[in-house]
């Protein structure tokens, strides 16, 4: 059976190779033809002009509720959502959109910030000789070029390395590599290439370099997912959709054709979140786009219909930067239990994920302690033993809920398909359900087509191949040079405005205030090591930002890279957001409760928290369980047992450290785990053994007091028969 298998392999490996040098050679002809850089061509120009002025939250209300009819109301301000909305509006549709959250409140904005045409979907397409597979990959590989043309301040190309560890894999891989090289065709990135064992080491040196073969490297696209989503329902807002978000559904309307006799859906009894108003919004067409909740919808239109979704859950954590390489990926083709999983770098981050298991409907999925585990395993596979990869360097975790198509024969997620479809129902609901945040462009052209079919609206084809998002009109690499030179922004804090607002990042740069110091001029951060400054927060606001989580999550990505800065930072955004909005103390109160729960539950602050607990084992070796005695009773001189804010202060202040009180409260505050405004030997020892064990990094306490300890012996008196006499 293993001889079988072997000859197999190798009659695959040797077939698709020979295809595969023969295709290449036609396609290298081609590119040396045409050049290396990827272009799309673009659709015809919008007719509908575009508004420099972006409408406010209130005016798109009023104009929700004032228009007598329109041609589409989209339900769901997701990527395909807002899709649906742009495509619609550029082809001269009167169109609404509205989302019971906020834009990529969702699954668009958890994902693996990859725009990709699915390596493992074109593996499956050859091994099982599945022509739709080749159809899904070859679609999104035109997407992806498209994204990157359409939005280059948030998106990039990104090489990506699969490293091989047994001989025979190198030469299957490049074959499946090369291939996805070719089915891009002009639109490839750029060609992959192989790696021998020293030079992938080279370039990712914290790579597990035993049994290490080689590697080969290709390119897919990256981008900032929430803020790509946040862009096209801003730029069909300025085309003119009226978009409103936490505006929920709460009943679809319908009345009987005069023709037919039959229920027709011609709208949607809605509710304004925020205010609780409701008020009716009347459509020749409704479009369902509401990812994981596509069945909802379709049961408010008929209660009787089968589901079509089956939801999988995929979670991701954010471990420090030092973790990858700064401008390279690294792909797991088939860790212990077959699933593939990424490791890229990601606004100065690492992103590690994702796991694919069958989960409930929720808007609000956890990431679970299994999954955050199961992905730390198979990141110590690949990464050199020197690398110690530490429960504790999770930074942020967050689960995302995939929109698959349910397969009747399937038996797992893994074999779901994510090819899109899109169905009109009896009563003229159009669904678009399934598909991946890189084709939500051709989803929402096929949604639209089929919406003006059905529906016989007058509307020409789509425009929105090529259409440029919010930003990128006069966006330039160089643009965050003339923000540092015009504003006297940081330059790490005027790249990171550039790459996030493109050419708007002029209007955030203006509203900026003076520091008053040499420099930076302007632009106050919400906490130091992260590039976000105040001035956002004013500004995300007029981009329709209602909520503290909005900000942390959406507007900027603070919750989703460091759960504790997002945690520093609340305080802050309630202040500036309560002035603008206008809020009373009672609302920002709950906003603060609110963005807290959301950081816990949502963003793994709970998996983190929970590693140091009052039932944490203590396994230290009796010789460090001195050492660490010694080091509390530096500062608990008294031997209470526990020491508190003053004895801390006390050995601080000997050593001519200072800081202030309400920081040493929150420093303590980590530790203490029965919260009662001490910390006892306990405690400490339980704290010293959980960072040995990897599950908590970077505690404040931990430092601080190593660090006193080590000054004090510095300070000790040398005695004079020591220091060689003298007066």
């Amino acid at each position: 059976m293993a001889f079988r298998k072997a000859v197999k392999g190798t009659v695959l490996i040797g077939g698709g190779a020979i295809a595969t040098i023969f295709g290449l050679s036609q396609f290298s002809q081609y590119r040396n033809k045409h050049g290396n850089l990827v272009y799309v061509q673009a659709a015809e120009p919008a007719n509908v002009p575009m508004n420099n002025h972006l409408p406010a939250r209130e005016d798109q209300l009023l104009a929700l509720q004032n228009t007598s009819e329109f041609d589409v109301l989209i339900v769901g301000g997701g990527a395909t959502g807002c899709g649906c909305a742009l495509d619609a509006v550029t082809r001269g549709l009167k169109t609404a959109l509205v989302e019971r959250d906020d834009f990529s409140s969702g699954t668009s904005s958890r994902s693996t910030k990859l725009i990709h045409g699915g390596v493992r979907y074109l593996q499956k397409a050859i091994m099982k000789l599945d022509f739709e597979q080749y159809k899904m990959v070859k679609e999104a590989l035109h997407e992806r070029a498209n994204l990157l043309e359409i939005a280059p301040h948030l998106s990039s190309p990104l090489p990506i390395m699969l490293p091989v560890y047994k001989w025979w894999q190198l030469p299957y891989y490049w074959v499946g590599i090369k291939l996805y090289d070719l089915v891009a065709g002009s639109q490839c990135l750029k060609s992959s290439y192989v790696l021998s064992k020293s030079r992938a080491l080279e370039l990712f040196p914290m790579l597990q370099k035993d049994r290490l073969v080689g590697a080969i490297v290709y390119y897919d696209g990256q981008h900032n997912d929430a803020r790509m989503n946040l862009a096209i329902a801003l730029t069909a807002a300025r085309y003119g959709a009226a978009t409103a978000n936490y505006t929920e559904v709460v009943h679809l309307l319908k009345k009987t054709d005069p023709k037919s006799g039959k229920e027709r859906v011609c709208g949607a009894h809605c509710r304004d979140v925020l205010t609780g108003q409701e008020f009716d919004v009347k459509a020749k067409c409704v479009i369902n786009a509401t990812g994981p909740f596509t069945d909802s919808v379709r049961k408010m239109d008929d209660q009787e219909v089968a589901n079509i979704c089956q939801p999988s859950a995929g979670v991701h954590i954010v471990m420090p930067g030092y973790y990858s390489p700064d401008n390279m990926g690294l792909l797991d083709p088939a860790t212990s239990d077959g699933r593939v999983i990424f490791f890229l770098p990601w606004e100065k981050m690492t992103v590690a994920g994702t796991t694919d298991t069958p989960t409930d409907i929720t808007p609000h999925p956890i990431p679970k302690e299994e999954d955050i585990n199961f992905i730390l395993n198979e990141v110590r596979n690949y990464l050199s033993c020197d690398v110690e990869v530490r429960r504790g360097d999770v930074l942020a975790a967050w689960s995302g809920i995939r929109p698959l198509v349910t397969d009747p024969n399937s038996k797992d997620t893994q074999s779901i398909s994510r090819n899109h479809i899109v169905t009109v129902s009896d009563s003229g609901l159009v669904t678009i359900a399934g598909g991946k945040w890189t084709t939500y462009r051709s989803m929402a052209q096929d949604t639209i087509d089929a919406a003006v079919q059905a529906h016989n609206l007058m509307a020409g084809p789509s425009k929105t191949v090529g259409l440029l998002l919010q930003g990128a009109k006069d966006w330039s690499p160089t643009l965050y040079i003339r923000l540092v030179q015009d504003y006297g922004l940081e330059s790490e804090v005027a790249q990171h405005l550039a790459s996030t607002y493109g050419d708007k990042a002029f209007e955030v740069a203006k509203i900026a205030k003076v520091t008053g110091m040499r420099w930076p001029i302007v632009g106050k951060r919400l906490v130091s090591e992260f590039p976000y400054i105040e001035a956002e927060v004013i500004y995300g606001v007029k981009e329709y930002a209602r909520t503290v989580v909005d900000m942390i999550s959406r507007r900027t990505r603070l919750a989703f890279l460091n759960v504790q800065a997002a945690d520093e930072a609340l305080p802050r955004i309630v202040d500036i957001m309560g002035k603008e909005l206008n809020w009373s103390e009672q609302r920002k109160k709950e906003e603060l409760a609110a963005a807290k729960k959301f950081l816990y539950y949502e963003m793994g602050y709970k998996a983190k928290s929970e590693q140091l607990t009052d039932s944490s084992e203590i396994s230290l070796v009796p010789s460090d369980i001195e050492r660490y005695k010694k080091r509390f009773h530096m500062f608990d001189k008294e031997n209470k047992g526990f020491i508190t804010i003053l004895d801390v202060q006390r050995v601080l202040e000997s050593v001519s450290i200072q800081i202030d009180e309400n920081t040493l409260h929150d420093i303590l505050n980590e530790v203490d785990l029965n919260k009662n405004g001490q910390v006892e030997l306990d405690e400490f020892l339980q704290l010293m053994s959980a960072i040995q064990k990897g599950y908590v990094s970077g505690s404040r306490l931990a430092v601080l007091m190593k660090t006193a300890e080590e000054n004090l012996h510095q300070r000790v008196v040398i005695p004079v028969d020591r220091s060689g006499g003298g007066l």
